[in-house]
């Protein structure tokens, strides 16, 4: 099931390489979070706090980690060039409860996951997002 939503802004692949990784990560975090809430939503009848409690248990830095590296294999060279942009950034503020390095694979995961959602690769995002949740 697709729970992506439509880009209707698709960047070329040049303007999407010179966004900071950290911008691309920003977005990541939001299309993350909507793909996790969808699927929460058509995968279960639960009332809103059991959603919530299954969303916050997927959007976080320990388990964007674990996801980033299921599919750190799998990756193009160009993703993983905007991984390590993302992973290696120095980073302002950190997670209240993950390490520094589940914070910054996570960082990365969400850069990949904003780079494939703004150049409008949805096929690529989905693979990629279905493989953490196989």
């Amino acid at each position: 099931m697709n729970f992506l939503p439509e880009n209707k802004e698709i960047l070329t692949l040049e303007k999407a390489r010179e966004l900071n990784p950290l911008v691309l990560a920003y977005v990541g975090d939001g299309v993350h979070t909507l793909y996790i809430r969808l699927m929460a939503v058509h995968s279960t009848t639960g009332k809103a706090d059991k959603l919530h409690k299954f969303v916050t248990s997927k959007v976080n830095a320990k388990s964007q980690a674990e996801c980033m590296q299921k599919i750190l294999p799998l990756l193009t060279e160009e993703e993983n060039d905007i991984f390590h942009r993302a992973r290696n950034s120095h980073q302002h503020s950190m997670a209240k409860n993950a390490s520094v390095a589940d914070y910054k694979l996570a960082s990365g995961f969400e850069a990949v996951i904003g780079f494939l959602y703004l150049i409008g690769d949805n096929k690529r995002l989905s693979f990629l997002l279905d493989s953490c949740y196989e």
